[in-house]
């Protein structure tokens, strides 16, 4: 019988026209093909490589075929190109190079226009939409090996960076370096350079992760997480052991998760805070960190972004010399930084301030702070217990959390005690339901707390680059704006996206519902009400919900619709 003929693969795109303009056969063409298929590689990528074809006649027979201007790479700076947008690996499976950002697009470098999948990719992994540069495989392979040889060598590149020699770890964090075997410069400079980095980007937390092919470093920017560096995955458990040297940790425990602390000095006056927690995972233990930057609390009111109305009654409210203020919001919502601007307001040599933190982050100069630590026995209600003894007039609860705080709490505020503290609540009213839910008897809720502020952040649009949008009206009015705040067709800005931003946003601003305790509401509580009540209730005696604060802010332009939408949208 004769063999069964080996089916033809049918040619297309650019492989057609390289047959057309004779620089490969038919026959070249299909076994490139299979091959190509076969070991995972783009077909340009191989026909170069393996010498079929030459990479600049593939490059014009590419830019005649499909009518895309070729590129010269020799022409570009690798120092331009956009950083930390596509990760290496995918960069190198596809052989596509991320090589300009312009608002929300991205320019890809290509030596295949065909290669849809590697542009969707991308387009995915980057949320910007993508372009294709038609440019010449050599010179996109080298390239691509410069952008990530400047990367991978930057741990070692850092030996000669003189801008770290003044960074050192302060006394209280506790600098191992003389007797541990993990002080080899290269990872202990790599480690300082990610801090000062992240410092210098304004983010709020750092996470080193480690995965069974590849590590990650990323950055909590404006409360979105971005990827910055990807070390060697070979490095984990060293960059995981000097986090653990600099915060005090057991380096030899792997199989726990562990929490720490590291005070890094920048310059002679400032130091940075660091909360260190390390968790084991499936291929190493993550390490995140909280940067706790005591200039956060020292904003001063004006910088949180509460509307004048909101600001009097915040400020009325904890000026009152008893009483209890309690802000109210889902983690990393900024509820800390409320209660330290409201208790730097109140820090006078006339009072006595006590504070009782699971943890202390940031340390507050004339005010008496306690750390929390179950495993000692100091819970938050022998904190405020002894502090009760102390003779206070004002006390802050870092959280409410069960009965028995919550009653020495409300019992405090009710004997001449000013009490901020904080819930996880989703909305104000929400927040005294909660209380009568963990048997807090009703009229002591009534009498005692005066005043609850919801909050969220939402990122606040870049002044360089944001853009108005075209947005229907109708869809306006769907998203809960009235006909009189669009009656004299406000601008509604959105993202662009430039150099001086992360994708359109920097910064973030506060978004708040502040709600008195009103007479009415008093009695509404002591009826036994529930949550949907008190906010009718707040409605009717104009106190705007979170949504409501959300819309103003996009009328004011300092933030977009789809932000707000992110953060209070059910």
């Amino acid at each position: 019988m004769p063999a069964t003929a080996t089916p033809q693969i049918q040619l297309s795109g650019l492989a057609r026209r390289l047959v057309a303009d004779e620089l490969l056969t038919d026959v070249d063409a299909q076994k490139a093909i299979e091959t190509a298929t076969r070991n995972k590689t783009p077909f340009v990528t191989h026909l170069v490589e393996d010498g079929v074809a030459k990479a600049r006649e593939i490059a014009e027979a590419a830019s005649d075929e499909f009518g895309v201007p070729l590129f010269d790479l020799r022409s570009l700076d690798p120092e331009q190109l956009p950083k930390n947008l596509i990760t290496e690996k995918l960069v190198r499976q596809h052989h596509a190079l991320p090589l300009m950002k312009r608002g929300k697009r991205l320019y890809v470098g290509v030596s295949d226009p065909t290669n849809l999948i590697a542009l969707d990719e991308m387009k995915f992994h980057a949320g910007m939409n993508t372009e294709a540069i038609l440019v010449e495989e050599d010179l996109l392979a080298i390239m691509i090996d410069k952008s990530f040889e400047d990367e991978m060598e930057e741990m070692g590149d850092l030996l000669e960076d003189d801008s770290l020699d003044g960074l050192e770890v302060a006394e209280e964090g506790g600098d191992q370096d003389d007797d541990s075997s993990v002080d080899e410069a290269p990872v202990v400079r790599f480690v300082n350079k990610v801090l000062t980095d992240a410092i210098r980007k304004g983010a709020s937390d750092i996470h080193f992760e480690p995965y069974e092919k590849n590590y990650r470093v990323r950055f909590r920017q404006d409360g979105v997480l971005y990827e910055m560096a990807a070390p060697p995955v070979s490095l984990g458990m060293r960059l995981a052991a000097r986090i653990k040297v600099m915060s005090r940790l057991d380096v030899s425990e792997r199989r726990v998760p562990q929490d720490g602390r590291i005070k890094l000095r920048i310059t002679k006056n400032r130091a940075i805070d660091f909360r260190v927690s390390t968790c084991p995972t499936l291929f190493g233990e993550k390490t995140v960190m909280r940067i706790l930057d005591p200039s956060s609390a020292k904003m001063g009111i004006d910088a949180l972004g509460y509307d004048p109305d909101q600001k009097k009654l915040f400020m009325d409210a904890i000026k009152r010399p008893y009483g209890m203020v309690l802000v109210t919001g889902p983690t990393g919502s900024g509820k800390t930084v409320s209660l330290y601007t409201a208790v730097n307001i109140l820090n006078q040599p006339e009072v006595n301030i006590s504070t009782a933190e699971d943890p202390v982050e940031i340390n507050l100069a004339g005010v008496n702070q306690v750390n929390i630590d179950e495993k000692t026995g100091m819970d938050f209600p022998k904190a405020l217990k002894a502090f009760l003894r102390q003779d206070p007039d004002i006390i802050l609860v870092g959280e409410i959390r069960d009965l028995e705080t919550a009653s020495i709490a409300v019992k405090a505020a009710q004997t001449g005690h000013l009490v901020l503290s904080t819930l996880h609540t989703n909305d104000a009213p929400q927040t005294l339901t909660r209380l009568a839910n963990m048997g807090v008897p009703p009229f002591n809720i009534a009498s005692s707390v005066h005043l609850i502020i919801a909050q969220r952040l939402g990122r606040r649009l870049c002044s360089n680059c944001k853009q108005p949008e075209d947005i229907p009206h109708e869809t306006l009015i769907q998203e809960g704006f009235t006909e009189e705040q669009l009656a004299e067709n406000p601008a509604i800005y959105g993202p662009v996206g430039c150099d001086n931003c992360t994708n359109g946003y920097k910064g973030r601003v506060g978004i708040y519902q502040v709600m008195p305790i009103s007479e009415d509401m008093g009695r509404m509580i002591m009826e036994g009400c529930n949550s949907i009540q008190l906010a009718d209730q707040a409605d009717e005696e104009g106190v705007p919900d979170l949504r409501k604060s959300g819309l103003k802010k996009i009328l004011q332009g300092v933030t977009s619709l789809e932000e707000i939408n992110r953060v209070t949208k059910d």
